[in-house]
């Protein structure tokens, strides 16, 4: 990158150190941070509203065009407080112009001349006011004002001049980042014309044009940055294992795989006896099959003399894997092993000798599987179910016990193509896409408090047919304001409308054990109707749970709201999802629109998407999406999938980015990399 934009922003004429410290808490350090610093909106001045017309005590900002009629002298009212007025006209009606400790340009204002107003209208229909507006001379050929995110301190007009001053300051003389035969091929204009019409577009056309070219900028590097970190691994395959039928293991399931399945578990044996080692993200919607396809891929390294972990983020569900993999493969031989932090430390030192000596082919467990006791003989699979749910660090630390081991990521929250090709931009995809044969719909009502006794007598329809049902809460206790929690309504409840069947409470802050001891007793039929917080929403699999009941629907998203139904249903019976919201926002009733109308995860992860975002989406601040600074993911999904496309074409192209034309390109990757972007 060019010299003259790394230097510290202070280089920027009229930059001093105290705006240099507010710009860094913009992220604004440099030249080139401050130019590519854009606008969130724009002004259009070109578009005037007659005084007139003008209305008093709106909260919105509008432009006038008017003349100076008359100049008042300037008034001091203290020490440092200068009050200069002007009355403007459009000859349709006069309005007083305002400006505070301004004289400077209160002298540059001349009668009779036309202006360009924008600020707020006060005082009364009779004397329209206006403090302090941005003042323009009629003809200024800058009348699309950029409008930008501020910090306390800093002024629009401030963070205005300092860009005017940096685009002064470079000029023609910039390298573009991109190659011009590149550009042209993507009908893109010049980063010089991008920076300039960003920040001060002649047209609202040439702001879009500058827009995107910076968007896309943005995405290809973060593309290049995901696809060279990738190539720059010393990932070679430490474990090519040669190609078995898994005719057996298909042989032995008391239910016959989905297409879906067998495509999924084709990939994955191909994958490992490739040049590189496998990683491979296995996402599906809830019931899809996945644990199953999880224990072919265990099963294919087995087979091959190595061993293979699973790593679940919750133990209720570490213990419900460890229970499937037991039995559907320690029929045909393979030794199970469970590791979890509930363990007593003579039985966790077993399990974790045993996989030691190799004596166990596969380990289920928690975060229990990295510690720093853990280790295997010879590992050559691991398996992380919900991945988003771990941090970098600790899947790298799990994965580093195997000697770079080959990586199968599951997935149950459907993930829109569009966050899966950058929060999983290095891993090969294989989509579960067809549900299981007998899997039956479920019937879901979203519903007001009003009809809540009427649900409450629905739900016990349901007990009194001998199925179970779950009650969900989006808090846990009375502490959180506004919510219906989890405790205190197990208790309403265990006391009034369901005093007649057998409850039980289960939410996050229970000891481990007792979370144990109310799952098993929920599985073994002991307990009619679970009031629970979230903690149910992954894993968990009843099949006489026909009915899920949520209050507070409007307090979850789409996709988790969709996770949770997803633990009915898992049966031969007719299931059932209630949603209790009193919301009746526009955007809450299309929410419960959606969420009713179809059991289509993607569909519902699609729309969950444009309505939160995808910060929002994974619920956690270590998804490792990176924060993109203009892209919006949501918006941007055809660039996004240009930029993919063009990044795979330049790195099959020049791996390393070692040619000259690509030089800023490399300079830029290294840049996000070193600022701590995660390559997941």
């Amino acid at each position: 990158m060019d010299k003259l934009l790394e230097r510290d922003v202070t280089y920027v004429k009229g930059v001093g150190p105290k705006k240099a410290e507010l710009l860094e808490k913009l992220g604004i350090k440099n030249v080139y941070d401050l130019l590519q610093y854009c606008p969130r909106d724009y002004v259009d001045l070109s578009k005037p509203v007659c005084i007139k017309d003008a209305a008093p005590g709106a909260e919105e900002q509008v432009v006038l065009r008017a003349r100076v009629a008359a100049k008042l002298p300037p008034s001091h009212i203290r020490k440092g407080m200068t009050i200069c007025k002007a009355v403007f006209t459009d000859d349709t009606d006069d309005i007083t112009v305002t400006l505070f400790n301004q004289e400077y340009l209160f002298s540059t204002l001349k009668e009779g001349e036309d202006y360009v107003l924008y600020g707020k209208i006060t005082g009364n229909m009779l004397r329209r006011e206006m403090n302090s507006p941005t003042i323009f001379p009629a003809n200024s050929p800058d009348l699309i004002i950029p409008v930008y995110p501020l910090t306390a301190g800093l002024t629009q007009n401030a963070l205005r001049g300092a860009v005017k001053k940096a685009l002064d300051l470079i000029g023609e003389k910039i390298e573009d980042t991109m190659p011009r035969t590149v550009r042209e091929r993507c009908c893109l204009c010049t980063q010089i014309y991008a920076w300039e019409n960003v920040h001060f577009p002649r047209t609202l056309d040439g702001a879009h044009e500058a827009r995107r070219r910076l968007i896309f900028d943005e995405l290809l590097i973060y593309s290049l940055a995901v696809g060279y970190n990738r190539i720059m691994e010393t990932n070679l395959n430490n474990y090519p294992l040669p190609p078995r039928s898994l005719e057996k293991f298909r042989r032995s399931l008391p239910f016959e795989l989905t297409k879906a399945q067998m495509r999924a578990i084709g990939q994955i044996v191909t994958g490992m006896n490739g040049r590189r080692r496998m990683n491979r993200l296995l996402q599906g919607d809830v019931g899809s099959g996945k644990t199953v396809v999880a224990a072919a891929a265990a099963y294919f390294v087995y087979m091959s003399g190595f061993q293979s972990c699973v790593m679940a983020p919750t133990e209720i569900l570490a213990s419900q894997h460890y229970k499937t993999f037991q039995k559907l493969l320690e029929p045909l031989g393979m030794k199970i092993g469970l590791l979890t932090g509930s363990l007593t430390p003579k039985n966790k030192r077993e399990v974790q000798e045993a996989a030691q000596r190799g004596e166990l082919d596969c380990v289920v467990g928690t975060h229990a599987l990295f510690s720093e006791n853990s280790g295997f003989k010879n590992l050559a699979l691991v398996i992380t179910d919900e991945q988003h749910r771990f941090g970098v660090e600790q899947r790298a630390a799990l994965a580093a016990k195997g000697g770079n081991p080959h990586r199968l990521v599951m997935t149950a929250t459907p993930i829109p193509r569009t966050l899966a090709l950058i929060f999983y931009g290095d891993l090969e995809i294989s989509v579960l896409d067809e549900m299981p044969k007998g899997r039956k719909p479920i019937s879901t009502y979203a519903v007001t408090g009003q009809l809540r006794e009427r649900a409450y007598g629905f739900v016990k329809k349901q007990l009194d047919m001998g199925h179970q049902g779950y009650i969900v809460c989006p808090a846990v206790d009375e502490n959180e304001v506004d919510l219906i929690d989890a405790t205190s309504y197990y208790e309403t409840l265990s006391n009034g409308v369901f005093k007649d069947y057998r409850l039980g409470l289960l939410h996050g802050k229970l000891p481990a054990a007792e979370k144990e001891d109310v799952m098993e007793r929920f599985k073994a039929g002991e307990i009619d109707l679970l009031v629970s917080t979230t903690v149910i929403e992954v894993g968990v699999d009843v099949p006489n749970a026909t009915i899920m009941f949520i209050e507070n629907a409007d307090r979850f998203g789409l996709s988790q709201l969709h996770q949770l139904r997803g633990r009915v249903g898992r049966g031969d019976s007719e299931s059932y999802c209630v949603l209790i919201s009193d919301n009746r926002s526009p955007d809450n009733i299309r929410r419960m629109k959606t969420i009713s109308s179809t059991t289509d995860g993607f569909r519902i992860a699609e729309e969950d998407l444009r309505l939160r975002g995808p910060g929002d989406f994974f619920g956690t601040n270590q998804h490792g999406l990176p924060a993109f600074k203009i892209a919006d993911l949501t918006r941007d999904t055809r660039l996004l999938e240009d930029a993919q496309s063009l990044s795979k074409e330049i790195l099959d192209g020049d791996p390393a980015l070692e040619k000259p034309e690509h030089a800023v390109m490399l300079e830029l990757v290294k840049r996000l990399t070193d600022n701590g972007a995660e390559m997941t």
